[in-house]
């Protein structure tokens, strides 16, 4: 009974320490999902119960063996955050500081995928590629990118930094920087050239084919009413 009560402490002492170490390195991450999530109501909810932060957590270590060449060991740690979490992250990619994926069920980035710094991904995103050619096939995401729930990015293209991608998109070419992009296939728009808001409410996101169609009714208007 003594040697359980020790090693329950030794465990408890061990998971006290890692709780530490992760705090520690992955504060920048952390105080992300906190600014980026009303739902998150205090620091160690973040470290304890959010899987973006245990799916990037693995990710970083998985990474390394990645660059280490030691590609299995990279893949069987990957495969067991996606178990863990719904979340698959290549241990290939490149990841840049305060990532954070909200909900995260579903989401997966490829092997070749780049992502700046500030990048916001809901959940069901994909960065993939777009067949079997090998070298760099997947998407590169600039800094400050939302990314909405659903939306697909895929093959070797470029999303501008401050760029929002909304709910559903299918973006298959490149994306300038302070841009919106809605639609099958994604569809790009402008919003007056200036830097999004990272809050980005999902409901009001400009839609350029609806932009069009006001357009168009508005010159019919101006036409009818002249020849009246």
């Amino acid at each position: 009974m003594v040697y359980l009560i020790d090693i329950l402490i030794i465990l408890a002492g061990l998971a006290v320490i890692k709780i530490a170490l992760i705090s520690i390195i992955f504060y920048g991450d952390i105080r992300a999902a906190q600014r980026r999530d009303p739902a998150a109501k205090s620091f160690l909810e973040v470290v304890l119960l959010y899987q973006g932060l245990h799916a990037l957590v693995v990710f970083r270590l998985a990474h390394i063996f990645y660059s280490m060449h030691l590609f299995f060991l990279a893949r069987f740690l990957s495969q067991g955050a996606r178990f863990f979490t719904g979340i698959e992250i290549h241990p290939g990619a490149r990841i840049g500081r305060r990532f954070f994926v909200d909900h995260g069920m579903g989401v997966v980035v490829g092997e070749t995928s780049i992502i700046g710094d500030d990048v916001l991904l809901y959940q069901g995103v994909t960065l993939g590629g777009t067949g079997i050619v090998t070298g760099k096939r997947h998407p590169t995401i600039g800094n400050n990118v939302v990314i909405g729930a659903g939306a697909k990015v895929l093959g070797n293209i470029s999303v501008g930094d401050n760029s929002y991608i909304g709910s559903n998109a299918v973006v298959i070419k490149d994306v300038p920087p302070n841009s919106t992009v809605v639609g099958v296939p994604g569809r790009i728009t402008r919003q007056d050239g200036k830097k999004i808001d990272v809050s980005l409410d999902h409901a009001h996101v400009l839609d350029p084919i609806n932009q069009a169609i006001e357009e168009l009714q508005s010159r019919l208007d101006k036409l009818e009413h002249k020849s009246t």
